[in-house]
């Protein structure tokens, strides 16, 4: 049996995710200061036979209580600091006064590292620590006091973690608009026009809660272990837009998360691959395609060994469907050709833009040479089927070498 400690777990993201955790059969340690609400979400959860889920009323905001955690807390394969606030004033930055600023900074940024402090000694080696910040850690919005700031701070937080503890796997999630209690209420407040949002965002729609949870267990799993300091940037591809046109709402639905997927592997020796291609005879299904073409490129032509697989990809694949490229991660290049390497992430976040409206989705995944096939098999599972109909125009860097990359 897996332990795994949530924060935040009484509503929104952190509730779907302690739904699905515990439906897998794992222990949740289930953190939230709102205690009927944690303790109605505790009694309809399915228990592990061999011992009960732990509620915890706490307020994160509050060190003495941040440091009980230790007391009464199972060992811990997984921490999820999910846990976090928005400033509703609409007041400007320059008008807050720092005791205003004061509780969401100890939310959004103090409480991650404290719930880890407290925990340290019930964390399993090889454990896995997930911190969820925000796309607008990546992207300030305005007249949201420190929101950004905090999940900017986060972020940073987290891959400094992440170097210090390479024995632990530490990601980032950075959810985009997540249709939660929360933006409900900026949506009723006048605060978020959903149609401006959606404008921004190249899969036309907002997420759902149950799609960050889906993304939550995966990286609470050992299968994340690729991912180690990296951020996910779960957001329908908004991180990686620059464009001015506004994108149509979505017509078509998310299919359910957990179809099946038909997976072909092409572009080269699908040997090591083997394990990952499946055809389901009948029924719905999720269409995705792992195309190895790219990894052959050893200098210069990755952009259009790129473009040449999305054509080929597009051809055959009108909607609803993903694309995920295998790069070389390549190191020590001519000057002249270090531009090549770059256009082509470009182009991978660029047809994500161009394809988002039919839910065709591309990523890829940057693979240093010699990296074990095996240890990407689960990452590759999620990213190329309908749990990550959410991910789109990134590329993520594997292996030992992600935690120095600054890009």
């Amino acid at each position: 049996m897996q332990t795994v400690l949530i924060t935040g777990a009484a509503s929104g993201i952190g509730r779907d995710a302690a739904r699905l955790f515990a439906a897998a059969g794992w222990q949740c340690v289930l953190v939230d200061h709102n205690e009927a609400a944690l303790h109605a979400l505790g009694r309809t959860l399915p228990s592990p036979a061999s011992c009960a889920h732990v509620l915890r009323t706490i307020d994160l905001t509050d060190a003495a209580q941040v440091a009980s955690l230790r007391d009464g807390t199972p060992a811990l394969d997984a921490i999820l600091n999910n846990a976090g606030m928005s400033d509703a004033s609409n007041t400007p930055l320059v008008e807050q006064s720092p005791a205003q600023m004061a509780r969401l900074l100890a939310l959004n940024l103090a409480a991650p590292a404290a719930v880890i402090d407290a925990c340290t000694p019930l964390i399993k080696p090889g454990a896995r620590i997930v911190n969820v910040s925000s796309g607008a850690g990546l992207n300030a919005i305005p007249w949201r006091g420190a929101y950004s700031p905090s999940k900017a701070g986060l972020i940073a937080q987290t891959r400094a973690l992440a170097a210090a503890r390479p024995d632990w796997c530490v990601t980032v999630l950075a959810p985009g608009f997540v249709r939660t209690e929360l933006v409900d209420g900026l949506i009723q407040a006048g605060r978020i026009k959903p149609e401006n949002a959606v404008g921004k965002i190249p899969l036309g729609r907002m997420a759902l809660p149950a799609e960050m949870a889906q993304a939550l267990f995966f990286l609470a799993t050992p299968g994340a272990a690729p991912l180690h300091g990296q951020v996910l940037a779960f957001n329908g591809g908004s991180s990686v837009f620059g464009g001015s046109q506004r994108f149509e709402p979505a017509t078509l639905e998310p299919l359910p998360l957990d179809l099946p997927v038909r997976l072909e592997v092409v572009g080269g020796d699908g040997a090591a691959w083997q394990a990952l291609a499946t055809k389901p005879a009948t029924g719905p299904h999720y269409d995705a395609c792992l195309d190895l073409s790219p990894l052959s490129c050893k200098g210069p032509g990755l952009l259009q060994a790129v473009h040449a697989a999305a054509v080929r990809f597009h051809t055959r694949n009108a909607q609803q469907a993903s694309l995920t490229l295998l790069l070389p991660r390549t190191r020590n290049t001519r000057w002249q050709d270090a531009g090549d390497a770059a256009a082509a992430r470009m182009l991978v976040s660029t047809l994500a833009c161009e394809w988002g409206g039919r839910a065709l989705r591309i990523n890829a995944l940057e693979v240093p040479e010699g990296l074990d096939p095996d240890s990407l098999h689960p990452l590759l599972r999620f990213v190329c089927g309908p749990a990550a109909q959410y991910l789109t125009g990134q590329t993520l860097v594997c292996g030992s070498t992600a935690l120095g990359d600054t890009r």
